[in-house]
């Protein structure tokens, strides 16, 4: 229960999925233990072969089906939430765990404020997780919350909007308000939300006691086709772009990574930092400069191929709008 002796929120759960796999399960049990419990979990799923739109049913979720084809990290999540019956939309993946039972109390929280857009929680990495994905998470979910806003932008530039609908909390008539997520959108759908209610004058906040479990041990060439559409996102978001300080923000995290593998005595992953630090690099510019390549090359690089057929115009190249 919330502590200020405010009516608790009703809260609907939007999780997107396709062959979720156990995961799920542990999932939607972890989300019927909470101690602020939803008025409803939908799951929006893409035609998935492993029986977890029926696993979903049983837990009593709403079930929605969409094709394959058809989802988009902006426009499904758009469509599931303006089916809910919630005054919050909290927005989770189907991979993040919550990692105790107060993990939608504490994500909710910040909401009371109604100065408060959204707000996002804490991941930590699972236990299989690498060293440089485990310090990764923690550079980027530290173990202290903060609020941001406007005024942060000369200081943070493009990390004031950071934002992970991994787990992520927002009022529903904010949501509507501001323009739901973009769509069509490849990527950062999350940070753009965050950008427009920041840009209106809104805080975002990152509350470090919401935590769930979630972490990638991505390949090489995941890691290359995540930055890629990243770098595409960005350079059709120009609006958002100009306060891009990624290399900066980069070789931060990256100057960080090596000084703990100094101190953990753990040289061997330095190589590895080295690799996955070009892929990400050249992704990321590669990205950038998605008009001057060949869409099919495009299609390649990506990490999502069927959004990209569906956003790529005649020309080869990508608009995406801004909501």
């Amino acid at each position: 229960m919330l502590t200020n002796n405010l009516v608790s929120p009703n809260v609907s759960v939007i999780i997107p999925t396709y062959n979720a796999g156990p995961a799920l399960q542990v999932l939607l049990d972890r989300l019927q233990q909470q101690t602020l419990q939803p008025c409803e979990i939908i799951v929006v799923d893409s035609s998935s072969t492993d029986g977890t739109a029926e696993l979903a049913q049983q837990y009593g979720a709403r079930v929605f089906t969409v094709l394959q084809s058809e989802f988009d990290h902006g426009g499904t999540r758009n469509y599931a939430a303006g089916l809910a019956r919630g005054d919050i939309l909290v927005f989770m993946t189907q991979d993040a765990i919550p990692a105790d039972s107060s993990m939608l109390c504490e994500l909710t929280r910040p909401l009371q404020d109604e100065r408060v857009a959204c707000s996002y929680g804490r991941q930590l990495a699972r236990a299989d997780a690498t060293i440089l994905e485990r310090m990764m998470r923690e550079y980027n979910y530290p173990e202290a919350s903060a609020s941001k806003d406007k005024s942060h932008l000369p200081q943070l530039g493009i990390k004031t909007f950071f934002c992970s609908n991994v787990c992520a909390a927002v009022r529903k008539e904010t949501f509507v308000e501001a323009g739901r997520f973009p769509e069509p959108v490849i990527f950062n759908e999350d940070l753009f939300f965050a950008a427009k209610c920041i840009l209106q004058g809104y805080s975002v906040v990152y509350a470090a006691k919401a935590q769930v479990i979630h972490s990638h041990n991505y390949s090489l060439m995941a890691q290359f086709r995540r930055f890629f559409d990243n770098g595409v996102s960005m350079r059709n978001n120009e609006w958002v772009f100009q306060y891009s300080a990624v290399g900066k923000e980069g070789m931060s995290m990256i100057r960080n990574q090596l000084q703990s593998l100094h101190r953990q005595r753990q040289w061997k992953w330095m190589p590895r930092l080295v690799a996955e630090s070009a892929a990400k690099f050249l992704g990321y510019q590669l990205g950038k400069r998605h008009r001057q390549l060949p869409n099919t090359l495009c299609v390649k690089f990506s990490m999502h191929p069927r959004i990209w057929g569906k956003m790529s115009m005649a020309t080869g190249g990508i608009a995406e709008k801004q909501g």
